[in-house]
């Protein structure tokens, strides 16, 4: 069990502190995280390209939320793995369910790009990032406290999203 310093909201973990960090103060996340796979979805679109920058992505391996703070320049890095350790159970859990999907989606796509043939590196580069956009918005909404579905498919989410909003404009 936490003591009272190791609570989101009090102590060392005040929500003034945690603001201050740019780590969210309700669910001790921080969008820096992020980041991490931000960089692959950029190097991932860049394939289609410069295919010749597939070891960029091959190279590319997962962090834990705690290794990424620890491997960064992020200011209050002790202090974002602190936040993150005292989440709320939920947040955390959806929030790593994503992230671990997120790993499982680059990991499958390192192995196909491996075999792939010059001509399909772009193709399967670009569908690979598109399926990772969604997910990396899910993760923000985690972050920033709001209950997101995880997104697994990007062409229904899309399609039910341009429905929306064309029955906004009817």
């Amino acid at each position: 069990m936490l003591d009272e310093r190791e609570t989101i909201g009090h102590g060392d973990l005040s929500p003034e502190r945690l603001v201050e960090a740019n780590i969210n103060p309700t669910t001790g996340l921080a969008t820096d995280y992020l980041n991490h796979f931000n960089e692959v979805v950029m190097l991932l679109e860049l394939l289609g390209d410069m295919p010749d920058c597939i070891g960029d992505v091959l190279a590319w391996q997962p962090l834990s939320y705690a290794d990424h703070f620890r491997n960064s320049n992020f200011a209050a890095k002790e202090l974002a793995v602190r936040a993150y350790e005292a989440s709320p159970i939920a947040a955390r859990g959806t929030f790593d369910t994503i992230i671990a999907e997120m790993n499982s989606e680059v990991h499958s796509a390192q192995s196909e790009l491996e075999e792939a043939e010059m001509h399909q590196i772009g193709i399967i580069a670009g569908d690979v990032a598109e399926r990772l956009k969604p997910l990396i918005a899910a993760a923000g909404g985690i972050i920033h406290g709001h209950d997101t579905p995880i997104v697994t498919d990007s062409a229904p989410e899309s399609e039910s999203s341009q429905a929306d909003i064309d029955a906004l404009f009817a």
